[in-house]
């Protein structure tokens, strides 16, 4: 698993929706079975700051097999905006944490994921669903929180000496697997499926475009 990311690109934000700007991260290196970060992405809208991350997911062997025999594997991912101070320890302004189910139907043949209150996919193949499972976002977040125009919220952070960062992480949840399979996984690298926590700062200022070096 590589722990390398690459700024691809910042983009300007209309000015009409303020003065933060938008950052994307790739990953840039291949992977063994586990959780890669390949792009994280903190972004103003219209209706609110969204954040989003894409995971690519390749599940090891004893893993897969697993949920081939009609084991349900929960996925718990994590995207948060918060403050961080020198002086002070780092304070949350928002998080979201979800937790999706990946299964298997051995009569059907299919693959499905599901993320709470009844809805779920239904997908042919492994590929497919670990590819929807990755893409994680949450929803716009409040506006309120960004006040007004020119002096918003995270604006009037940055005076105070708070920088505003972001995270976003994924993992394998083994405290939800059947209790034998529990005690195999704490023991058993296989069953040791995550990401690391990916960390980066929002900035202030919006600089001019770049791309790849």
């Amino acid at each position: 698993m590589t722990d390398f990311f690459m700024p691809c690109c910042t983009k300007k934000i209309d000015s009409r929706l303020g003065w933060l700007a938008l950052l994307i991260f790739w990953a840039g290196a291949v992977f063994a079975d586990g959780i890669n970060l390949e792009k994280a992405e903190a972004r103003l809208t219209p209706d609110g700051y969204v954040l989003s991350a894409n995971f690519e997911i390749k599940l090891p062997p004893q893993v897969e097999d697993a949920l081939r025999h009609n084991v349900t594997l929960y996925f718990v991912s994590e995207l948060s905006l918060h403050r961080t101070r020198w002086y002070w320890p780092d304070s949350d302004i928002f998080v979201q944490q979800k937790t999706s189910k990946l299964s298997f139907n051995s009569l059907t043949r299919q693959f499905r994921i599901s993320s709470g209150g009844g809805l779920y996919q239904s997908f042919a193949t492994l590929p497919e669903a670990l590819h929807l499972l990755g893409r994680q976002s949450t929803p716009p977040i409040d506006t309120a929180l960004l006040g007004h125009s020119g002096d918003g919220y995270f604006s009037r952070l940055v005076k105070k000496g708070s920088r505003v960062g972001a995270k976003a992480s994924m993992r394998l949840d083994i405290d939800q697997l059947p209790k034998p399979l529990q005690i195999n996984a704490m023991t058993n690298d296989q069953w040791s499926v995550s990401s690391a926590e990916f960390h980066w700062e929002i900035k202030t200022e919006a600089p001019a475009e770049t791309g790849r070096p």
